[in-house]
Protein backbone atom coordinates (compact mmCIF):
# COMPACT_ATOMS: atom_id res chain seq x y z
CA UNK A 1 0.00 0.00 0.00
CA UNK A 2 1.60 3.41 -0.40
CA UNK A 3 2.37 5.47 2.22
CA UNK A 4 0.77 8.11 1.38
CA UNK A 5 -2.78 6.53 1.62
CA UNK A 6 -2.15 5.40 4.74
CA UNK A 7 -4.11 7.06 7.77
CA UNK A 8 -2.04 8.87 10.25
CA UNK A 9 -2.52 8.66 13.58
CA UNK A 10 -3.86 12.42 13.53
CA UNK A 11 -6.46 11.14 10.48
CA UNK A 12 -7.37 7.99 13.11
CA UNK A 13 -8.57 10.38 15.95
CA UNK A 14 -10.57 12.77 14.12
CA UNK A 15 -12.43 9.90 12.89
CA UNK A 16 -13.10 8.56 16.07
CA UNK A 17 -13.90 11.85 17.58
CA UNK A 18 -16.48 12.08 14.35
CA UNK A 19 -17.67 8.55 15.24
CA UNK A 20 -18.47 9.59 19.05
CA UNK A 21 -20.00 13.31 18.05
CA UNK A 22 -22.55 11.09 15.78
CA UNK A 23 -23.17 8.90 18.50
CA UNK A 24 -23.63 11.33 21.61
CA UNK A 25 -26.15 13.56 18.76
CA UNK A 26 -28.37 10.40 18.40
CA UNK A 27 -28.25 9.59 22.25
CA UNK A 28 -29.13 13.58 22.31
CA UNK A 29 -32.00 12.98 19.58
CA UNK A 30 -33.49 9.98 21.33
CA UNK A 31 -33.67 12.02 24.68
CA UNK A 32 -35.28 14.98 22.87
CA UNK A 33 -37.70 12.60 21.24
CA UNK A 34 -38.78 11.41 24.76
CA UNK A 35 -39.36 14.88 25.99
CA UNK A 36 -41.49 15.53 23.40
CA UNK A 37 -43.59 12.46 23.43
CA UNK A 38 -43.85 13.00 27.13
CA UNK A 39 -45.32 16.45 26.50
CA UNK A 40 -42.13 19.08 27.11
CA UNK A 41 -42.06 21.87 25.12
CA UNK A 42 -38.80 21.86 23.01
CA UNK A 43 -37.93 25.41 24.79
CA UNK A 44 -37.59 23.76 27.88
CA UNK A 45 -35.46 20.82 26.69
CA UNK A 46 -32.88 23.05 24.72
CA UNK A 47 -33.25 25.12 28.17
CA UNK A 48 -32.00 22.20 30.21
CA UNK A 49 -29.64 20.50 27.46
CA UNK A 50 -27.69 24.12 27.52
CA UNK A 51 -27.54 23.74 31.11
CA UNK A 52 -26.28 20.68 31.73
CA UNK A 53 -23.77 20.66 29.05
CA UNK A 54 -22.85 23.94 30.82
CA UNK A 55 -22.86 22.46 34.03
CA UNK A 56 -20.19 19.41 32.59
CA UNK A 57 -18.41 22.38 30.45
CA UNK A 58 -17.56 23.84 33.67
CA UNK A 59 -16.68 21.01 35.49
CA UNK A 60 -14.38 19.97 32.66
CA UNK A 61 -12.91 22.94 32.23
CA UNK A 62 -13.15 25.36 34.35
CA UNK A 63 -15.50 28.73 33.38
CA UNK A 64 -12.63 30.08 31.32
CA UNK A 65 -12.90 27.23 29.30
CA UNK A 66 -16.58 27.44 29.70
CA UNK A 67 -16.38 30.56 28.29
CA UNK A 68 -14.22 29.89 25.04
CA UNK A 69 -16.78 26.86 24.28
CA UNK A 70 -19.53 29.33 24.35
CA UNK A 71 -17.29 31.99 22.62
CA UNK A 72 -17.09 29.52 19.96
CA UNK A 73 -20.55 28.70 19.61
CA UNK A 74 -21.46 32.25 19.02
CA UNK A 75 -19.33 32.73 16.32
CA UNK A 76 -20.40 28.98 14.82
CA UNK A 77 -23.85 30.34 15.20
CA UNK A 78 -23.15 33.28 13.20
CA UNK A 79 -21.73 31.45 10.79
CA UNK A 80 -25.30 29.90 10.32
CA UNK A 81 -23.27 26.61 11.43
CA UNK A 82 -26.79 25.46 13.76
CA UNK A 83 -29.16 26.76 10.72
CA UNK A 84 -31.88 24.69 10.33
CA UNK A 85 -31.94 26.18 6.82
CA UNK A 86 -28.23 25.54 6.19
CA UNK A 87 -27.71 22.78 3.60
CA UNK A 88 -24.69 20.43 3.50
CA UNK A 89 -23.01 19.60 0.81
Amino acid sequence: MDRLMEPTLNDIDEMIVHEKMQAALEYQNEAWADGMADGIEPEIIADAAIALAMRETIRIHGERGAEAMLESLRTRMLAGEFSPERILQ
